[in-house]
């Protein structure tokens, strides 16, 4: 389901989850709560390591879910972090979705979308392994401009990498906007498509708990970090503390925003 593109490397579910993981799961939260959708079985596409499957779990009391992910590693991660006998963990991607003969009540999708090769592909398999009348719905970050934690740190890879700018998730997913998403939804057969902008904020500690994450190697920031001489690693890290704005406890407040977009299956 996920492409490495530009080297991005997910394989490594601990790393991924303390690098994405606060965020995935707030996000996560404010998605679940503007689906609003209760009971019925569920399909969820790309998976990764499982924040938006414990939230299913916690607030709409599914039935059944099926959660799949292309990464062993995070479907591994996945299985240890939730465990409910609601919930089955397969390893798949769009190419060989699971399917149920009734069709699924509600198929979801978090972060991900952006990240298929052929996005419109995919939703028509989605579509149609929902029952009709059944929900189809996912959320993406705004890459473009709404993610702090990843504007300032290609910001400062820029100023001392010019082929960092190629990797910025900033150029490489701007065209994925709200208009996008409701085009992709309206354009594939679905029906009564709605989007809403969710925003969520965290706090870190301190330095070093921002920066602790970019060192684990997994998800495209992380990769370029690993990717660089310890010089220019040295470099980037000196730049982001000197830049990141801090609270009088040091504390680094930072936001983030995503576009969500559901449609009904006619």
């Amino acid at each position: 389901m996920v492409t490495e593109v530009s080297g991005d490397r997910w394989a490594v579910g601990d790393a991924y989850d303390a690098y994405m993981g606060r965020w995935s799961r707030l996000v996560a939260r404010a998605f679940v709560a503007w689906l609003d959708a209760r009971g019925g079985h569920w399909l969820e596409v790309g998976c990764g390591t499982g924040a938006l499957t414990a939230n299913i779990l916690a607030s709409c009391e599914p039935s059944t879910i099926v959660a799949c992910e292309p990464s062993a590693s995070f479907v591994a991660h996945a299985r240890e972090r939730v465990v409910d006998p609601r919930v089955a963990f397969v390893v798949a991607g769009a190419d060989a979705l699971p399917s149920r003969t009734e069709g699924f009540d509600v198929l979801v999708s978090g972060l991900v979308l952006n990240f298929v090769n052929e996005p419109a592909e995919a939703l028509a398999t989605m579509r149609q392994r929902v029952r009709v009348g059944g929900t189809v719905a996912a959320y993406v970050w705004d890459y473009a401009g709404g993610v702090d934690l990843l504007r300032h740190f290609w910001e400062q890879a820029a100023l001392g990498d010019a082929n960092a700018a190629a990797l910025d998730e900033a150029r490489r997913f701007a065209t994925w906007q709200a208009a996008h998403l409701k085009s992709l939804w309206e354009a594939s057969g679905l029906v009564g498509v709605a989007c809403e902008t969710l925003t969520v904020a965290t706090t870190f500690a301190d330095f070093d708990d921002y920066w602790g994450p970019f060192l684990g190697g997994a998800g495209p920031a992380p990769s370029y970090v690993a990717s660089l001489r310890p010089a220019a690693r040295d470099g980037l890290e000196a730049r982001l503390r000197a830049c990141l704005p801090r609270s009088d406890d040091g504390s680094i407040r930072l936001q983030a925003r995503a576009f969500a977009v559901r449609g009904t299956r006619g």
